[in-house]
């Protein structure tokens, strides 16, 4: 009778384990429905996140075609000139119409510096939605690991208010943090091509009114 009884209670005790976190979920429809929704969300924040880096991308390819157009394009203008005015009878005459090639140029140099700054504030405003997505990405990720971890222990309202907390918390903090900057990266660029284009025309001037004969 005593064997019996101890063999019967040893063998209810694996009875008593706590079952895995991931089966407790699947028991429990309201569980398991997060847990999908959860990870459909974080496939489609991974998406928008690729698409966000590979636009980012695209725009500066372009900022830097813009750079080499600017440069190339400056560079052939002032070799043409070069070439065009040592052949002018009258070297006066090339002087006198410089006025004409000075503004092509400076038109060509402040479109090319206008689309500089917009693509480089495009830059800036996908940088800033693909941080978002990365955080939302990384927050989606938290929350289903404590899901995973907890399983039916997880408190679906506490849980998912907190979620939402922590974005309204993150959004505020962002807000009330941001900080007006007086002088930033593109500025500096935008000033740069301005000096350049100065620089431009005043070579333009020089290549076609020094070849006028001096006595």
């Amino acid at each position: 009778m005593t064997s019996g009884g101890s063999s019967s209670g040893t063998s209810a005790d694996p009875c008593h384990k706590p079952r895995h976190p991931l089966h407790q979920i699947a028991e429990s429809a309201t569980h398991k429905l997060l847990l999908k929704q959860w990870m459909k969300e974080e496939e489609i924040v991974a998406r928008r996140v690729a698409l966000r880096e590979s636009r980012v991308d695209a725009v500066r390819r372009q900022i830097a075609a813009l750079y080499c157009l600017f440069f190339v394009l400056h560079s052939l203008v002032l070799l043409l000139l070069y070439h065009a005015s040592a052949s002018v009878r009258p070297p006066s005459a090339a002087c006198r119409r410089s006025w004409i090639p000075c503004l092509c140029s400076l038109v060509c140099s402040l479109a090319i510096v206008w689309a500089v700054r917009y693509k480089a504030d495009t830059e800036s405003v996908l940088e800033r939605l693909l941080e978002r997505e990365r955080e939302d990405g990384l927050l989606l990720a938290k929350c289903v690991d404590e899901l995973k971890r907890k399983g039916a222990e997880f408190d679906l309202l506490k849980e998912v208010d907190a979620l939402r907390r922590a974005k309204s918390l993150r959004v505020e903090a962002k807000g009330g943090g941001a900080k007006v900057r007086k002088w930033s990266a593109r500025d500096l660029a935008t000033t740069v091509l301005l000096a350049l284009s100065c620089g431009a025309l005043g070579l333009t001037r020089f290549v076609l009114c020094d070849q006028e004969p001096r006595s």
